[in-house]
């Protein structure tokens, strides 16, 4: 008998050749860390497979996907992404393709009674080590203390937020103009970093070392601290900022700059000596080789629920296992799109963590049904043995209390059904 005793669940009873794609519907959900777009694909068997978008934007991404979908056999999985995978693309846009690319080896899994983790090669690990986001605190003191909160709550890798939003009220520490300083970096998203005009002083430089001083006084050197969310400033302010943290031992740096531009982060990498680290707006494994190929980065950082699903971030875990650098995932989702990235941890070697937003969240664990209790244990998330993504459906209840208020839930979506145009297959 192997271990799952997969030879006595093969779900003859689900036809999984005759199974086909009959309706495909979708809800918003609200609040950090769950503005996602929740899809249900049903079958003419029944059988109901489950998908997360990246962000509320990504509705129309999935329903224009939907004529598409129609008639097909969701357990083609990998010929229904190929058909599905043009109409992705960087950053929320790839959300649509991924969501519904979770939800076919959602079914496929139900179809066979088998993991998704199995469809997708089987698992080099039976559980998946969770890292806390923690965000800012002006406070390092605070900081510290809410790291080591963290760590209590039995997290074994956590990650904080430190960058120019410390600054802006501190005299001398920025160089920007007008527009930048009355308004926080994260209103001006489309101005990219090179463009702002911002540069960070030394006496910046020292105040954020000083903090993260502080913040490493009250945790120590064991427990691995990353640090995201730098804000948008030139490449060279960030490298002379990354060499002041060096003895700080971070797990690594997050988006210093965008990640399109793959010479600035070759430099940027070989200029400092803690880990570099982006990609939660690319998609597809096609979308790191340029980084990859030129050694710029030393952690490749997917987001599934935009990055093209579980299959293809495999993909690039695996195109990057060529190149010595480990993967990582960015998440901010409900259980669904983590056991998705639960699946995407058990089958790909070089695989180091998944993001974790929900710490603070009451109630996130229970917007799914047929999970453990807790789901997190010591910091970690058990590989599931159940069908497809391992939960058995969602919590109706729970999730209409986060549904967006501009959001139906699951309504009739049947004017999509037509919706057609001469697509290129080899697109």
């Amino acid at each position: 008998m192997t271990e799952l005793g997969l030879e006595n669940r093969l779900n003859t009873g689900a036809r999984s050749s005759d199974l086909r794609i009959t309706d495909v519907r979708v809800a918003e959900l609200s609040g950090v860390p769950m503005r996602h777009t929740i899809i249900r694909i049903d079958t003419n068997q029944g059988v109901t497979g489950w998908g997360e978008a990246r962000d509320q934007s990504s509705v129309n991404y999935v329903l224009m996907l939907k004529s598409r979908l129609l008639g097909e056999n969701p357990c083609n999985v990998e010929k229904v992404f190929r058909k599905i995978r043009q109409f992705g693309g960087p950053g929320r846009q790839g959300g649509g393709v991924s969501g519904v690319e979770m939800a076919l080896l959602d079914l496929a899994g139900k179809a066979y009674d088998v993991p998704a983790w199995l469809l997708a090669g089987g698992k080099y690990r039976d559980e998946i080590l969770v890292y806390a986001d923690t965000q800012e605190q002006s406070d390092p003191e605070a900081m510290g203390a809410k790291l080591l909160e963290r760590q209590r709550q039995g997290f074994q890798m956590v990650k904080m937020d430190v960058g120019l939003s410390l600054l802006w009220d501190v005299p001398g520490a920025v160089i920007a103009r007008p527009v930048e300083r009355t308004r926080h970096p994260k209103d001006l998203p489309f101005t990219m970093h090179p463009f702002t005009g911002t540069h960070i002083t030394q006496l910046g430089v020292e105040y954020i070392a000083d903090y993260v001083a502080r913040v490493r006084e009250v945790v120590g050197y064991e427990l691995p601290i990353a640090a995201d969310h730098f804000g948008y400033m030139d490449v060279d302010s960030c490298i002379r900022l990354a060499r002041a943290l060096e003895p700080f031992s971070l797990e690594w740096l997050e988006d210093l700059i965008p990640w399109q531009y793959t010479q600035q982060w070759r430099q940027l990498t070989e200029s400092i000596a803690t880990p570099t680290c982006t990609g939660e707006d690319i998609y597809l494994a096609e979308g790191f080789r340029p980084l990859l190929d030129a050694q710029a980065i030393r952690v490749a950082h997917p987001d599934p629920a935009s990055a093209g699903g579980i299959l293809e971030t495999k993909k690039i875990g695996d195109l990057a296992q060529g190149y010595g650098v480990p993967m990582a995932l960015h998440l901010a989702a409900t259980p669904i799109a983590t056991m998705a990235s639960v699946a995407i941890g058990a089958v790909t070697e070089n695989f180091l963590a998944l993001e974790f937003h929900a710490a603070d969240v009451p109630g996130w664990a229970d917007l799914v049904t047929g999970l453990p209790d807790g789901i997190l244990k010591d910091g970690h998330i058990a590989v599931p043995d159940g069908p497809g993504l391992g939960f058995t459906g969602i919590n109706e209840e729970a999730m209409r209390a986060v549904l967006h208020p501009q959001s139906q839930w699951f309504a009739d979506t049947s004017s999509w059904d037509g919706d057609w145009s001469y697509d290129r297959q080899w697109g």
